[in-house]
C-alpha cells in the first residue's frame, strides 16, 4: 500500500512515514513498552492518548517554544501517501501527527521536579542527579527546591538511554549556545506544564522532551510532550514523600513486570487483562484531567473538548 512505500522506521510506540522532502507522518500505535522491550500485549486506544495530549501540549506551550506539528487531520495527507482508503484514513484519525522534518538531537531532555526513579537511585548513591548536587536527606518523592535538568543520552535501539551531566549535552550537540537553549526551554516547559497540572490535581514530578533543529537553525519541540508515557504524573490528593506514589503512568505497569520472574530482556512477558484495563483508564483520566476534555469525544469527534 502507498503508506507502507513511505515507511523509515518504527519506534517503541511511533511509526514514522516520509512525505515529502521536508515532513514526517507520526503515526502512535497502542504499542506498550517497559524498561525498553516492547510488549506483547497492547493498550486499546493508547496511541490516541498520547496524540490528544500531545495535541494539547503543542496548543498550550507555543509561546515557549515553536513545534513540529502541523496537522492532525488525516485529510490533510496525500493522496498519493493513504491511496484514499477509508479503512486507513480512520485508524489515522486521532492518532496521527504530520509535523515538520528536523535534525533530531541525540539528547532526552528531561526535567525533574521530585526526586523518584532513577534520579532518587542516583542520589541515594551520590547526592546529586546528573551533576545536579542535592540538599542531604531528601526522601523518596521529595519535591526538589527547584526543578533540575537531568539529560540523558539517547542510546542506540537495544542499549538502555544513560543519565549524563550537562557537558556532555554540549559534546553530543556540539553547541555550548545551544545546549542552553535545549536546557532552558525544558524548564520553561516543565514549569508551564506542573502549573497545568497542578490545577487538575495532579503533580507533573517529571517528564522528558524531544528537540529537533531545522535547516534554518530553528529549534523545535517534537515527537509526544508530557504524556503518560513520558512522564510521571502523581495524583496530588494522596501525595505523601517517603514512598512510592499511585500515579497515571505506565508505573502501573513497570511496578506489575517488577514482581515477574523477568529479566527484562525480549520477550516482555503478556500483560493481564487487570493491568491492561487498569492502565488504560489511568491513562484516559490523565487525559480528561489535564485537558478538562472528554476523552470519549475525542474518539468520536477528534476533537479536544467537552
Amino acid at each position: 500500500m502507498p503508506l507502507a512505500s513511505a515507511f523509515v522506521r518504527s519506534g517503541k510506540v511511533r511509526d514514522l512515514y516520509r512525505v515529502g522532502d521536508d515532513r514526517l507522518l507520526l503515526v502512535a500505535s497502542d504499542r506498550m513498552s517497559a524498561f525498553d522491550v516492547i510488549l506483547p500485549t497492547p493498550i486499546a486506544d493508547k496511541g490516541r492518548i498520547l496524540t490528544g495530549l500531545s495535541r494539547f501540549w503543542f496548543a498550550e506551550t507555543t509561546d515557549i517554544v515553536a513545534n513540529h506539528l502541523l496537522s492532525a487531520d488525516p485529510a490533510d495527507l496525500p493522496a498519493s501517501l493513504t491511496g484514499g482508503d477509508p479503512v486507513l484514513l480512520a485508524d489515522l484519525r486521532g492518532r496521527m501527527m504530520l509535523g515538520r522534518r528536523t535534525e533530531v538531537l541525540p539528547v532526552e531532555c528531561v526535567v525533574r521536579g521530585y526526586v523518584s526513579g532513577s534520579g532518587w537511585k542516583d542520589y541515594q548513591a551520590t547526592g546529586s542527579i546528573c551533576g545536579n548536587a542535592l540538599p542531604a536527606g531528601l526522601r523518596e518523592s521529595d519535591r526538589l527546591p527547584e526543578p533540575i535538568f537531568t539529560p540523558a543520552w539517547k542510546a542506540p535501539a537495544g542499549h538502555h538511554d544513560e543519565n549524563i551531566d550537562f557537558g556532555r549535552v554540549v559534546e553530543l550537540v556540539g553547541d555550548a549556545e545551544l545546549a542552553a537553549r535545549v536546557r532552558d526551554a525544558s524548564l520553561a516547559l516543565y514549569a508551564r506544564g506542573a502549573d497545568v497540572c497542578e490545577r487538575a490535581g495532579i503533580i507533573l514530578a517529571d517528564t522528558k522532551f524531544e528537540f529537533g533543529l531545522l535547516p534554518s537553525g530553528e529549534l523545535l519541540l517534537i515527537d509526544e510532550v508530557m504524556t503518560p508515557d513520558s512522564s510521571r504524573f502523581w495524583d496530588a490528593g494522596t501525595y505523601q514523600p517517603g514512598r512510592a506514589q499511585a500515579s497515571y503512568d505506565k508505573q502501573f505497569v513497570r511496578d506489575w513486570l517488577e514482581a515477574q520472574a523477568w529479566t527484562k530482556m525480549p520477550p516482555g512477558p503478556e500483560l493481564p487483562g487487570d493491568v491492561v484495563a487498569g492502565t488504560r483508564a489511568r491513562y484516559i483520566e490523565a487525559y480528561e484531567r489535564i485537558t478538562g476534555a472528554s476523552f470519549a469525544r475525542y474518539l468520536s469527534e477528534d476533537v479536544i473538548a467537552r
